[in-house]
């Protein structure tokens, strides 16, 4: 599946499953196991970026999905992270 594609499918079914968020951040360089430098610069395709798919839930929610999760991604790292929350506030409609 390509990267992008990969991204909203796991997006979506983290909303599916109405857990607290996701966020998709796309970056201007990095390299992973490989060693292969992906960078923004202008000769290179900008989907070969690094991507970083951000879940926020409970601990116990986001277990749940990290089989899931790893039936979905061909290749990547998963990392957990503890966050301290200070706020979570939904605007009311108006």
């Amino acid at each position: 599946m390509p990267v992008a594609r990969c991204n909203e499918v796991i997006v979506q079914e983290v909303r599916k499953r109405g857990m607290a968020g996701a966020t998709v951040l796309r970056g201007v360089m990095g390299f992973g196991a490989d060693s292969r430098m992906h960078t923004a610069k202008i000769l290179r395709l900008s989907e070969d970026l690094p991507i970083v798919v951000e879940i926020v839930d409970k601990p116990e929610r986001i277990a749940d999905f990290l089989p899931d999760l790893d039936k979905m991604i061909e290749e990547g790292l998963i990392t957990l992270e503890r966050a301290r929350v200070i706020a979570y506030r939904h605007a009311k409609p108006s």
